[in-house]
């Protein structure tokens, strides 16, 4: 691969250099720099007016450029500068300084494009960069939960937002795998396989999403999903410190309206017959398990100084977090520090990045909201005893006891650290050497005390109080290796890489439990005085638990960036990896790309020709990618205990393969196509960029039915099976109003996804053309009610069609000879398909004012075009629901559909009589802020803001918040389980002082 790259790069040098014909009659020389910050320009074209000569700046902002007469003009021109025409007379020398175009301040987006940087105008691929002041102002507990909305494609969803442990799921241009990782590659500071839990919101630089193929196919076997690399900041030359605090609180909003204690007695209990029992209380029992509201704070202090050669960034941060419930709260302290060295001579760079991260955590207990909404209103909280004692409704427990009785925490601590050492052997030519390690630690702690209710009145001598602890570490260490090469030769640009990546990573899992320990006061912290695993009540087979697994990845990679005359771009790589993940013939692979534009903007039949039109580029790339996000090991035949024997007194454990060997496992291939346009027009009134995309996954991976034998196990996992992604994306960018003191800007982002299974099946395997998923839980047994199946699109509800009620309020459906029967007399040959439950474009809209002083943004984002299972609707939303459970008011409401389901013979059977569009719209964010400057020595800036994330949800839903439902993975549309959180308004009030 190197060999070939070097052949390219000879043949390159002959040909400008066979080119380069100069009259020598006289030299000039000179720098060009910005005149703003006086850092030298590169890449700057030279031209001789009214003649083909020229040439360009080298990287460091110098240049010589022989001309033959004495009176001559020079036109220089860069990319975001003003162009700048220089009359030659005497002088042989230049300094020329180049201005920045100000009416085209996004054209100076520095974009990172893995293993390196481009402008924004050079980019080929489909690359969407975000820079920090675009994130929206939320308390979040995952960074990117400020990304959500803004990048066309890119969905972030997140089921429990005022949870401050949850974590949200992230998928790029729709659903790539049924059984890998759907989640994109995180690249830190240029670290692939960063820690994106392990940032400070207020630390981000940037974030730049690698959507299409060729820009992912750079990391390969880790490219289908997409890629997110995220800068962070540095240190600079300029000296200052950084407060940045804000304090938060959340309210709950559109919670279930479930019946008060009156309204149950009148509809439930009354009932003839009943279906319920006054027990003589009045409970809130949503007031009860939640903190309403609930309040956070954070807190970030950041210094930066130095010199141009010698600086520093660091920053320091305290989060303190509570849930909407009783249980959850989150306090963490993070840093971050960067420290960059540069040589006298510019020989070489140094730099260093050391980010630690402590978190202690009590987890939720998500069951209890939907304990509180099933629970009897007329059931109380506590009696003379202590807590009352609950043996009805759907769970049978009290969920106040289990809020503040239950313990479930953890410790987490994390260590991201990375130094790198660049040095220039030649003009143009360097070479970066970086070492990485990523570390993260969890000691997860569970205990349920004795005097539970449930164990209290269940008379139980063993197995009382209990207790576990759990150690999971995970290490990831990086080595990687790029030399970089750029040539400039007249109107032809040419940067090269080549590199090497190593990575080994290791995980180690340590758990033990116990029962029945002489003090609850011990909780977790002394296992061993527990008797049932350890003594003669019981054994240790079960106590204590390990793993350990390891896997490494290697890969040879290169890439050519080709311009000529900044019109006509051209990028090639290839990735040729391998993983210990894989089978024993398929360990290698190799990963090519190819993008082309064209910039249509700067040829001589447009340019200066179409007043309105500033920047227009074509794109098109195709790219090979890889997944390998699956578990260490699944190529190999293992051995795993088959149980217990008993010989002779003696216990023996037994072993035997648990797995059948598959040598030809390898990763899922993703097959890219990207076509796409960027504009800017009206003097940069609008801008944006159109995408139009292709993606078949291939062999995709899954466990498969194989023969018995010669497998010594019925199932395998193989790579079987295809799906392709297909869709359009639009981002745009409005300056709507552009004055001196009031601006108006319009962000606008949508995206159409298109999704196929194409097939279970292979050349050499045939599977089911089907999978059921999306299985609903007790109590009854509702089944699964989405099919997975060749042809289908992902997302697809498979149930029983709904015909009605009928007079005695039995639901009724079609079989499948098209006959109408109440639900109890259909099977499951007669489901169909019914809706899907994956969005068919999602939106968004930013608008942002600036007064001056002030600026306020207001932003929209929505869903659209598709179905959702109301799950609250189907188990408590109907007169049949479970005896002595509490229901939805609607479930009494006479105008509503389900008032009229009134027939327990059809109660747990799911149709879709209980689908809605999920659609909607919702005000996401409101930030208004005033910002003031200062020109005292002590203080520089101030800005003080207030904010509201999900302030309104416009929707016809009837089920809650629609956004509570995932919409990513295998089973759109579907909350999977009766565990929900519910949504909250966060209103913030933020501060930011400048020093």
């Amino acid at each position: 691969m190197l060999r070939n790259f070097l052949r390219l790069f000879i043949c390159l040098i002959l040909i400008t250099f066979g080119n380069s014909t100069f009259a020598q009659n006289r030299a000039i020389s000179g720098k060009v720099i910005d005149s703003t910050t006086n850092d030298p320009l590169p890449g700057v074209t030279i031209r001789v007016v009214g003649s083909k000569a020229g040439t360009t700046t080298d990287a460091n902002g110098s240049f010589v450029l022989s001309v033959n007469e004495a009176n001559l003009s020079l036109t220089f021109t860069s990319i975001n500068y003003l162009t700048k025409t220089v009359q030659l007379s005497n002088q042989n020398t230049l300094l020329v300084k180049l201005a920045p175009n100000v009416q085209e301040l996004k054209g100076v987006e520095v974009v990172s494009v893995g293993y390196g940087t481009l402008n924004r105008k050079e980019v080929s691929s489909a690359i969407t960069h975000v820079s920090a002041n675009e994130l929206k102002a939320v308390a979040g507990n995952n960074p990117l939960m400020s990304l959500q909305g803004k990048v066309a494609g890119l969905t972030i969803t997140n089921t429990a937002t005022a949870d401050p442990n949850s974590s949200p799921s992230i998928q790029l241009r729709g659903v790539s795998s049924r059984s890998a990782g759907l989640g994109p590659l995180y690249v830190i500071n240029g670290v692939p396989g960063g820690n994106i839990d392990n940032i400070n919101q207020n630390d981000i630089e940037s974030i730049d999403v690698l959507k299409g193929g060729a820009a992912s196919a750079i990391y390969g076997t880790r490219g289908s999903n997409g890629v997110i690399i995220v800068t962070t900041k540095k240190g600079t030359g300029d000296s200052k410190m950084i407060y940045t605090g804000y304090a938060s609180m959340d309210r709950l909003t559109m919670a279930p309206r479930v019946l008060t204690p009156d309204e149950f007695r009148q509809y439930r209990v009354k009932a003839n017959p009943t279906q319920g029992i006054d027990y003589g209380a009045n409970t809130d029992w949503i007031k009860s398990v939640t903190r309403n509201p609930t309040y956070g704070q954070k807190h970030t202090l950041q210094v930066s100084g130095g010199t141009a050669n010698d600086n520093y960034f660091a920053s320091a941060d305290y989060r303190n977090a509570n849930g909407i419930d009783l249980r959850a709260w989150k306090k963490e302290y993070g840093a971050r520090l960067n420290l960059n060295h540069i040589s006298k001579n510019d020989v070489y760079t140094v730099s260093l990045n050391v980010a630690p991260r402590y978190m202690k955590t009590s987890n939720s207990d998500q069951g209890n909201f939907n304990n509180a909404i099933t629970l009897n209103p007329t059931q109380p909280v506590y009696d003379s005893s202590g807590y009352h004692y609950l043996n009805t409704g759907f769970f049978a427990n009290n969920p106040v006891e289990n809020a503040k009785k239950i313990k479930s925490q953890a410790e987490i601590r994390e260590l991201d650290m990375s130094g790198s050492v660049r040095v220039n052997l030649l003009k143009n030519l360097y070479s970066t050497a970086t070492i990485s390690t990523i570390k993260s630690s969890y000691k997860n702690m569970y205990f349920r005390p004795s005097t539970m209710t449930s164990i209290v009145h269940a008379g139980q001598t063993t197995k009382t109080n209990y207790a576990s602890q759990e150690q999971v570490d995970n290490n990831q260490q990086n080595i990687e290796w790029t030399i970089n090469y750029a040539l400039n030769r007249k109107l032809h640009h040419v940067k090269l890489l080549g590199g090497y990546s190593y990575s080994y990573f290791n995980y180690q899992q340590f758990s033990g439990n116990n029962w029945d320990f002489p003090f609850d006061t011990f909780e977790w912290n002394n296992l061993g005085s527990g008797t049932w695993n350890g003594g003669g009540q019981g054994n240790g087979q079960g106590a204590v638990s390990s793993t350990q697994n390891e896997s490494k990845l290697a890969a040879f990679f290169g890439r050519i960036n080709y311009d000529f005359d900044n019109k006509y771009i051209i990028t090639a790589s290839l990735r040729h990896e391998g993983s210990s993940k894989f089978g024993a013939d398929h360990k290698w692979g190799n990963f090519p790309a190819l993008s082309v534009a064209w910039r249509i903007s700067d040829e001589n039949f447009m340019k200066d020709k179409i007043s309105w039109l500033s920047d227009l580029k074509l794109r098109a790339d195709y790219g090979i990618t890889g997944n390998q996000d699956f578990g260490n090991y699944l190529s190999l035949l293992l051995y795993s205990g088959y149980g217990y024997f008993s010989f002779n007194g003696v216990t023996y454990q037994v072993y035997g393969p648990s797995q059948n060997v598959n040598p030809d496992l390898g990763w899922e291939k993703a097959i890219n196509f990207n076509a796409g346009i960027d504009f800017d027009i009206l003097n940069s009134r609008l801008a944006g960029s159109i995408n139009y995309y292709v993606r078949t996954n291939k062999d995709l991976l899954g466990y498969y039915n194989v023969p018995l034998p010669p497998n010594p196990q019925s199932q395998t996992f193989m790579n079987v099976g295809t799906m392709k992604n297909s869709g359009v994306e639009v981002q745009l960018n409005a300056q709507v109003i552009r004055k001196s003191n009031f601006n108006y800007n319009v962000s606008f982002t949508t995206a159409f996804n298109n999704n196929k299974f194409v097939s279970f099946s292979n050349a050499t395997h045939r599977g089911n053309p089907y999978m059921d998923v999306a299985g609903l839980p007790a109590p009854g047994s509702p089944g699964t009610i989405q099919r997975v199946q060749e042809g289908h699109r992902i997302g697809d509800f498979y149930m029983l069609k709904s015909a009605g009620v009928d007079d005695n309020g039995a639901l009724l459906v079609y079989k499948k000879d098209g006959t109408i029967v109440t639900a109890n007399k259909a099977n499951a040959d007669d489901k169909q398909f019914v809706g899907n439950g994956l969005p068919k474009f999602t939106g968004s809209l930013g608008n942002m004012f600036t007064y001056k002083n002030w600026d306020l943004n207001i932003f929209f984002r929505g869903n659209f075009g598709y179905k959702l299972f109301n799950m609250q609707a189907f188990y408590i939303g109907t007169p049949a629901t479970q005896t002595d459970a509490n229901t939805l008011k609607s479930a009494y409401d006479p105008g509503n559909k389900y008032a009229k389901l009134t027939s327990s013979s059809t109660l747990s059977l799911a149709s879709d009589y209980f689908l809605e569009s999920g659609s909607f719209v919702k005000i996401d964010n409101v930030t208004l802020g005033y910002t003031q400057k200062f020109s005292s020595k002590y203080l520089q800036a101030l800005r003080v803001y207030a904010a509201i994330t999900n302030l309104h949800t416009f929707t016809s839903f009837k089920g809650g918040d629609p956004d509570l439902y995932p919409v990513n993975g295998i089973a759109p549309g579907v909350q999977g389980n009766l565990d929900f959180y519910p949504a909250t308004t966060q209103f913030l009030g933020g501060l930011q002082v400048t020093f």
